[in-house]
């Protein structure tokens, strides 16, 4: 269960920013016991897998702030996003199986890899959708709000996904109510705008 809301909570993470949790995972493993990678995973947290996801983060946290641009790399995200979901929850599944043999998720590892692209791509396309819808109601303004809201919420996800997993099921809870929030902020500016139209 606890590799189960691992991975489900780094895969959401990765939705919103794939290197985040990719790095958390990383840097978790080379310089703790957290979390014990197997040799099939161990390229992860070397040195150039750790500093070309630190590049890539950098590079993400520029460009996703800036309107137009991060439309484009969402577009590039879509690929990317959904692998790494994909990669981080069969890492950290296949993490906890060295611990316990037992683990029904051991019996069936794809589980894990399919689980993380599905999560990740729900939340990634989510996040891809919203955000053209942002910068036209705020002419642009709340790209960097909200790329910033999305970092911090990746980050927080992927803390609580490794360190309290339990507590993943709030993360996600919150996360949907967020969306649910913004969504519904969204559909009252463009009924405003509408309205403004027919009585122009």
């Amino acid at each position: 269960m606890f590799a189960a809301l691992t991975g489900a909570g780094l895969s959401a993470a990765a939705g919103l920013n794939a290197y985040i949790p990719f790095l958390m995972v990383a840097l978790v493993a080379r310089f703790s016991d957290v979390i014990v990678l197997p040799s099939q995973f161990a390229w992860i947290e070397s040195p150039w897998a750790i500093g070309g996801a630190t590049f890539l983060l950098l590079a993400e946290m520029v460009l996703d702030k800036i309107p137009a641009i991060d439309s484009m790399n969402d577009m590039i995200g879509t690929a990317v996003r959904p692998t790494v979901g994909g990669v981080v929850f069969a890492a950290t599944q296949a993490a906890d199986q060295q611990l316990d043999q037992a683990s029904w998720m051991q019996q069936y590892p794809w589980v894990g890899a399919i689980g993380g692209v599905i999560i990740a791509g729900i939340v990634h396309t989510t996040k891809a959708a919203t955000r053209p819808a942002v910068n036209v109601t705020t002419a642009g303004m709340g790209a960097p709000v909200l790329s910033g809201v999305e970092d911090a919420t990746s980050l927080g996800m992927s803390v609580l996904a490794i360190f309290t997993p339990l507590l993943v099921i709030i993360g996600l809870i919150a996360m949907g109510v967020g969306i649910f929030w913004l969504w519904r902020r969204i559909a009252r500016y463009r009924k405003r705008r509408r309205a403004t139209g027919a009585y122009a």
